[in-house]
């Protein structure tokens, strides 16, 4: 039964991101509203076929989190993002940064569903059985999900410096300064979240494999992923830096989540392997 809400889903978080492209097009901010029913929508169907999954591994005497392969990683990190946007920066969510937010949710979700990954309930590995899971997985999602919508803005940003005026948005113009700002309050956000991800997963790590740091390819890219962030955050408080350097930046850190996440999995084994 959640697979088929996962596929109303999908729809939902297209339909959003079409709506919110014509916003911006066509310049209609009524179709801003349209786009976040859509995606208010979207969000509580998607909540409720991750608890629906939630609840049928009790009921096939497994029990435990939809956070323990990669198919159910890629649901969370689809709802982190539209959570994340939503809960948190629900007036940013217009026009190209409510397209990209819905987008990106639906091509995660359309990953997850049509990518040939296993999507049955199987019990945890013995490396997965920890209270940890959820708090450690959690805080990484919510944090890559911030780092997404700051790599959002980073990438208008960037668009609109090669352009002699900024885009017009349909609910008002989307500046510079608006665009800067959010690119550093979504990188303190996701950079928070990461910090508590990568401290709660070495504390896992040393239950499970008896060590809080192993080197291992997911622990390695999370820390470049970490320090690229650092150095932003750096750049902005310390140096005074702004604008197109803090949002190349942003692209930057964002490729290397990204890797962390994708690539690793697949192309770097190690001891998260089972993630796949």
């Amino acid at each position: 039964m959640y697979s088929q809400l996962i596929s109303w889903v999908v729809l939902l978080y297209f339909l959003a991101g079409l709506v919110y492209l014509l916003a911006a097009v066509f310049v209609q901010p009524r179709l801003n509203r349209i786009g976040l029913l859509f995606l208010w929508v979207g969000l509580g169907l998607h909540t409720l076929s991750l608890g629906w999954r939630w609840v049928d591994s009790y009921r096939l005497g497994i029990g435990h989190a939809p956070l323990s392969n990669f198919y159910e990683s890629l649901l969370f990190f689809a709802w982190s993002l539209v959570g994340v946007v939503l809960l948190g920066y629900r007036r940013q969510a217009r026009d190209y940064l409510g397209f990209l937010t819905a987008t990106l949710a639906c091509l995660l979700l359309a990953y997850a569903s049509f990518g040939g990954m296993a999507m049955e309930i199987n019990p945890l590995v013995p490396a997965l059985k920890s209270n940890w899971l959820v708090v450690h997985v959690i805080t990484c999602f919510l944090g890559y999900a911030a780092f997404t919508l700051g790599f959002g803005a980073a990438g208008l940003y960037l668009f609109q410096a090669r352009r002699p005026k900024p885009v017009q948005a349909a609910s008002g113009r989307i500046g510079h300064l608006e665009l800067d700002r959010l690119v550093y309050r979504t990188t303190l956000v996701g950079f928070f979240l990461l910090t508590l991800g990568i401290l709660t997963g070495a504390v896992w790590a040393e239950s499970a494999w008896g060590s809080y740091w192993s080197w291992d390819p997911k622990e390695t890219w999370s820390l470049i992923t970490w320090l690229i962030y650092a150095a932003l955050l750096h750049a902005r408080l310390v140096k005074g830096w702004y604008g197109k350097r803090i949002a190349v930046l942003a692209v930057v850190g964002f490729l290397a989540m990204l890797f962390t996440y994708f690539g690793v999995s697949f192309l770097l084994p190690g001891l998260h392997a089972y993630l796949t």
